[in-house]
């Protein structure tokens, strides 16, 4: 009994060479390039920036440059410069700042409505972390008044 009476497997064409490897650089380079111009933002969510700092008499005389910055919005989230942070994430990335930099001195940006008391926990933070400074940023006031 005949199983293949048209033989077509010796008529095709032999099997290419193993291109694993090519396929293995393509991946790769893909994965390169994302890390090269990829940002942890572009799929993030945004938020609306109705920011205002604090109005403090003599903001400016009091000024001092920083090494390093973050910012609070009222609702509690932290911003750094990886992304968004709560204050356990937060003290550890400030170790790890601290660790990276010498006279290391923080500047707390924050919208006038967060409570003075999550600064001083902030400030508490990054002091117990290894900062030398801890600023809190704020604006000189207008003379004028709408």
């Amino acid at each position: 009994m005949i199983t293949r009476p048209l033989e077509l497997a010796s008529q095709l064409r032999p099997e290419p060479r193993n291109f694993d490897l090519l396929f293995l650089v393509n991946g790769g380079l893909i994965v390169l390039f994302f890390f090269l111009f990829g940002s942890s933002f572009v799929l993030a969510p945004g938020i609306a920036l109705n920011f205002q700092m604090q109005e403090v008499a003599g903001a400016r005389s009091g000024a001092a440059p920083t090494t390093h910055r973050i910012t609070v919005k009222p609702s509690g989230l932290i911003f750094t410069d990886k992304g968004p942070v709560d204050v356990e994430q937060l003290g550890n990335w400030l170790k790890g700042e601290a660790v990276k930099t010498r006279q290391a001195s923080l500047l707390i940006i924050a919208s006038k409505d967060v409570l003075g008391g999550r600064i001083t926990e902030i400030a508490n933070v990054a002091h117990a972390a290894g900062f030398v400074n801890v600023q809190w940023a704020a604006e000189e006031p207008t003379l004028e008044k709408h």
